[in-house]
């Protein structure tokens, strides 16, 4: 809101107000990312207990045993280290994605610019709609790969090394991915 109001140059007692209004809902947003952020740990939280559960009663019973899920087994140690880079994976994917897709947008408005100059002093309306579709292709591929990493990894771990690595792989996701989501709702 203030920053509206600033752009629009109105008066200092309308931007006295919106600067209150701004500080309420960055607070507001703050106290919601916490909320969102630690229910996710505890649904992710149950969720792992629910493999353990499932699995220890399953056909993998036998391999998935408690002596073998602590941490002194090699591989656990291995898979919680892979786990813990998963989010960090995911987020250079993600983040190189956005990069992609801004440079397509980028080089769309300086096509049109180049085709068309009045655009610039606003005799000519843009071509919004080629801008929108660019953004929805590039959101819709670029996804690919990271969506990829988040759903294959723990079945690639699981067929190649069995239960007891993702006994690793998902307690080393999950601290390593909430504490990212902390570190990234701050800054």
């Amino acid at each position: 809101a203030g920053g509206i109001a600033e752009m629009a140059e109105m008066g200092e007692h309308v931007r006295k107000r919106t600067d209150a209004l701004d500080a309420a809902g960055n607070t507001t947003a703050a106290i919601g990312k916490g909320f969102a952020i630690g229910s996710a740990a505890l649904v992710s939280l149950a969720l792992f207990g629910g493999f353990l559960t499932n699995a220890t009663t399953s056909k993998v019973g036998t391999q998935l045993s408690p002596a073998n899920t602590m941490v002194v087994n090699p591989m656990v140690v291995a898979f919680l280290l892979v786990g813990a880079m998963l989010p960090y994976a995911f987020s250079a994917f993600t983040m190189k994605s956005v990069g992609k897709a801004a440079l397509e947008m980028v080089e769309e408005i300086r096509r049109q610019i180049r085709n068309e100059p009045g655009i610039l002093t606003g005799e000519k309306e843009p071509d919004y709609q080629s801008c929108i579709q660019i953004s929805t292709k590039s959101s819709l591929k670029e996804m690919i790969v990271p969506g990829a990493l988040v759903i294959l990894s723990p079945i690639v771990t699981g067929i190649f090394f069995g239960p007891v690595a993702i006994a690793g792989l998902l307690p080393g996701a999950l601290v390593s991915g909430v504490q990212m989501a902390i570190s990234y709702s701050n800054t």
